[in-house]
């Protein structure tokens, strides 16, 4: 709740950040007080979209003085209500902070700012340096990747080199205080080319959703950039054969990337694990050694390859891929998932409860697995699609949402990017020093609860 008068709070907003950059019109505010998911909507005072550090720190400073929250938003497609106000306040939409700074081609990496999306960084790469190529989620290409890598994000090339978030070399963040803090090697360094060997205190602010200060400026590595790529399209009868092939299949380092998915839809898909390896080469030869090989591992391990209509086949191998729509069986435009991160063995017991789950509220069972640092970690997500203009089919999508995240945290797993429910459900069963200790950083960083307030809240 924000006390003090709403036109004076308007005046100075504006003079921060000048008239065309702040609003607190109902028509304005309306697409800041919820996002894609199911999570209810809740109302936001001020959206503000600066343009440098600068107009942060003065606005952070505005927000201390009058106990304002403050919530930083990159691309707003996170589906958990990770920038939904929770107790109103001022959202920062940094889209104007959208310059890549620096593009290292030796070190291989790339230096933005918050609001580059991974379209954009893509294009700029494939113009201007065409041999380095970026990891990126499977979300649309407004996707900022600042807010990606912040959330532990997975996609494109987290099979071969872990969760997006590992890929941070270092950040400049503005803290709740205003101050300014480097960190990684840019807290010593002129080049940002690593977040060691010093204490890594990144990790405060990956996962944090916005609660440890604003992200101005990140180092996220870049990879070489394989001339060739294909897929590898299996089935699998047999849930329980997936732990043992997705682990043989990683053994051989042959797969850029895993990507496993089980659809009640189309009919003939029912039943089975479907199982996509990426793999990329510099010639025909190459790939084509690589695809036997794997159709092999294949039949050795209960999995059947199968050829994938041209079509679709394209589809997949977009970057980004972003196919959430086929899964909108309900043609009304809502999407859910339970995004989660679990041990590969667990991965058989999680696909049939989650499937249960699904078919329980009604809703199609889709389910998607990604494969993370070579099978180290698996991105389990059931999806959950739903009609916006049907409350009760809304009201399914919530409660197969809080039975999977449920159902995660059973089986050992961590929901991911989890919605206010889930979190409550993630501080419930954290160990007690855990969350003594993140109280104490939450209030050292931040005495008077200004950034994101409401979240990772631990009593």
């Amino acid at each position: 709740m924000i006390y003090l008068n709403k036109d004076d709070l308007l005046i100075q907003l504006e003079k921060i950040s000048g008239m065309d950059f702040v609003s607190n019109k109902t028509e304005d505010l309306y697409i800041y007080s919820q996002d894609p998911g199911a999570s209810e909507p809740r109302p936001v005072d001020f959206v503000v979209l600066p343009k440098n550090v600068e107009e942060i720190q003065k606005i952070i400073e505005l927000a201390n003085r009058e106990k304002i929250p403050l919530i930083p938003m990159g691309g707003g497609l996170t589906l958990s209500g990770l920038i939904i106000p929770i107790r109103g306040g001022i959202v920062l939409d940094l889209k104007r902070m959208n310059q890549i700074l620096e593009i290292n081609e030796i070190s291989r990496y790339a230096l933005i700012e918050p609001g580059v999306t991974t379209g954009q960084l893509l294009a700029h790469l494939n113009d201007h340096y065409p041999d380095l190529q970026p990891a990126i989620p499977d979300a649309p290409p407004s996707a900022t990747v600042t807010g990606n890598a912040l959330i532990h994000g997975s996609g494109y090339l987290s099979q071969k080199y872990g969760n997006h978030g590992s890929m941070i070399n270092g950040l400049e963040v503005v803290l709740p205080s205003g101050e300014i803090c480097k960190l990684g090697s840019c807290a010593l360094s002129d080049c940002w080319f690593t977040r060691g060997p010093i204490p890594d205190l990144i990790g405060l602010f990956t996962s944090s959703f916005g609660t440890m200060g604003i992200i101005t400026k990140l180092s996220y590595k870049l990879y070489p950039k394989p001339k060739m790529r294909d897929m590898v399209f299996g089935l699998c009868k047999d849930v329980n054969n997936v732990p043992k092939l997705v682990s043989k299949i990683t053994y051989t380092e042959l797969a850029e990337d895993i990507l496993l998915g089980k659809a009640d839809k189309p009919d003939y898909m029912k039943g089975y694990v479907t199982v996509m390896v990426y793999i990329t080469g510099d010639s025909e030869e190459e790939l084509e050694s690589k695809r036997k090989m794997i159709k092999r591992l294949y039949r050795k391990n209960g999995a059947q390859f199968m050829k994938m209509p041209e079509r679709l086949m394209n589809i997949f191998l977009e970057k980004p891929q972003f196919a959430a729509a086929a899964a909108d069986f309900r043609k009304g435009g809502g999407f859910e998932y339970v995004g989660s991160f679990l041990p590969l063995e667990k991965t058989p017991e999680a696909i049939e409860k989650a499937t249960a789950i699904s078919n329980k509220y009604n809703i199609i069972p889709t389910l998607i697995l990604r494969i993370i640092g070579k099978g180290h970690c698996v991105m389990f997500a059931p999806t959950f699609a739903f009609n916006r203009a049907d409350p009760a089919d809304i009201e399914n999508a919530r409660n197969a949402l809080d039975e999977t995240n449920k159902l995660v945290l059973e089986l050992g797993g961590i929901p991911w990017k989890a919605e206010l429910a889930g979190q409550k459900l993630i501080v419930e069963k954290m160990d007690p020093n855990y969350k003594k200790l993140l109280k104490s950083i939450r209030n050292v960083i931040d005495p008077n609860g200004i950034m994101n307030p409401g979240n990772w809240e631990v009593n």
